[in-house]
């Protein structure tokens, strides 16, 4: 029995008519591609002018014939109960709901109509097709966080049934913990890994301690799928070296889809079928490919809550080479909120930090994990896990690079912990202002 398709259809989602719907597009030609684009997200915006009074009242400028004409939504207009922003004719109790992670600083509970729903979880399982995977018959190792509360970590425990997953806990990292996950992939024959990418670089890490390739215990592992988090090129290097399998990076949003996955050639290709991706400027102008803006992305199937030109919140690139019907993104920089202003006035991306820190703190296998905040305009924290406190010299290296990379007057808080604090799905934020 194909049980994961079958929890689905038992949820209301139609997952067979979705997956022959996503075929349908998918078999477009170019010219029959662009009317179909023009045509979906026109119907889309035209219905939630017409049935959703929430967005009617703040977007009712919005033309239905001129697409840029059309407002860009945000998180902070989502700041308001559910049940004010649901369409007409739908209800909390017949769509599917959930809340966004607040990984972004502004957490929102949102719907999904069934369709659409359905339409998310035929995109997901037509991607992971790519690598020979089925969601009915291959065996998934799960690194996500999982509810603490008796009810909630059964209900989740039972998803992973049906689902054909085995989850480990993302909150334990110590070796202890890893000699048991190391265990449980000698004895299960895994077709797959997925999830947060801090969590299996750190096992990945471990894996190196001891010597060890996992493919070589685990023989039945064919692809590890990366999601939520920033992937490093340093980090994939240590992925595919110790687990000795092929790295995949997934971007994706849980209000919306799956947006973007690495395709066989290397190229992260954005989902044209389901979402409508664009790349804005500060004045919510479309950039050309090639240059540096805005995710602002519609949702085209999604009757039951508009997201519509919606500012996700990152900011990326779209390759050059990019089509409408295959856009690659080319580069995703960070989150337009992780943004650190320095002293001069100048700014950066919070990932800059990061990366900067990482190349001196990590190459001698002593700091397990970090993250940084800003505490004020010239004072950054460093908090880290390791073996040993880091050296004057390490110290000084960073203080010199800030230097070098971003610029001088900057003072540098170190603070050695046991564990870092991780969200309650288990995300890691490496970057953090806390400057109002």
């Amino acid at each position: 029995m194909r049980l994961f398709d079958f929890s689905l259809k038992l949820n209301g989602f139609e997952i067979n008519k979705a997956k022959i719907a996503l075929e349908k597009i998918q078999s477009l030609q170019k010219d029959g591609f662009n009317d179909y684009l023009n045509t979906t997200r026109q119907e889309i915006l035209a219905f939630h002018l017409q049935n959703n009074s929430f967005y009617n009242a703040i977007f009712n400028e919005a033309d239905v014939n001129n697409w840029e004409s059309v407002p860009v939504m945000t998180k902070q207009h989502l700041q308001q109960p559910l049940e004010h922003r649901l369409s007409n004719a739908y209800r909390a109790n017949t769509v599917y709901v959930n809340k966004t992670s607040g990984s972004s600083g502004d957490p929102f509970i949102f719907a999904k109509d069934k369709w659409c729903h359905a339409l998310t979880w035929a995109e997901i399982m037509n991607r992971f097709s790519w690598y020979d995977l089925d969601f009915n018959t291959s065996k998934q190792a799960r690194f996500y966080g999982i509810p603490l509360d008796k009810k909630g970590y059964y209900k989740e425990r039972l998803k992973d049934w049906f689902s054909n997953r085995y989850r480990f806990s993302v909150f334990d990292l110590s070796d202890v913990a890893f000699e048991k996950v190391l265990a449980k992939f000698k004895s299960t024959h895994f077709d797959y890994i997925n999830g947060y990418t801090s969590p299996i670089v750190q096992f990945a890490k471990f894996l190196k301690r001891k010597g060890v390739v996992l493919k070589t215990v685990c023989p039945s592992l064919k692809v590890c799928i990366v999601t939520s988090e920033m992937l490093f090129d340093e980090d994939k290097i240590l992925l595919e070296t110790q687990l000795g399998i092929p790295i995949v990076n997934e971007y994706g949003a849980s209000e919306l889809d799956l947006i973007a996955f690495q395709n066989p050639k290397d190229e992260w290709q954005i989902n044209s079928e389901t979402l409508f991706v664009e790349i804005l400027d500060g004045e919510d102008n479309v950039l050309p490919y090639g240059k540096e803006g805005r995710i602002v992305i519609t949702s085209l199937y999604n009757k039951a809550h508009p997201f519509i030109r919606y500012d996700i919140g990152d900011v990326g690139i779209l390759d050059k080479k990019s089509t409408i019907q295959k856009p690659i993104l080319k580069k995703l920089i960070g989150r337009t909120n992780d943004i650190a202003s320095l002293p001069s006035g100048k700014t950066a991306t919070g990932l800059t930090f990061y990366y900067i820190t990482k190349c001196v703190i990590e190459d001698d296998g002593n700091v397990a994990e970090f993250v940084i905040e800003q505490l004020s305009l010239d004072t950054f924290k460093i908090k880290y896990v390791s073996k040993d406190e880091l050296s004057a010299n390490k110290k000084e290296s960073i203080g010199k690079a800030m230097i070098q990379y971003l610029e001088p007057g900057i003072s540098i808080i170190f603070e050695r912990l046991p564990k870092l604090d991780r969200s309650k799905s288990g995300k890691l934020k490496q970057f953090t202002s806390l400057i109002k």
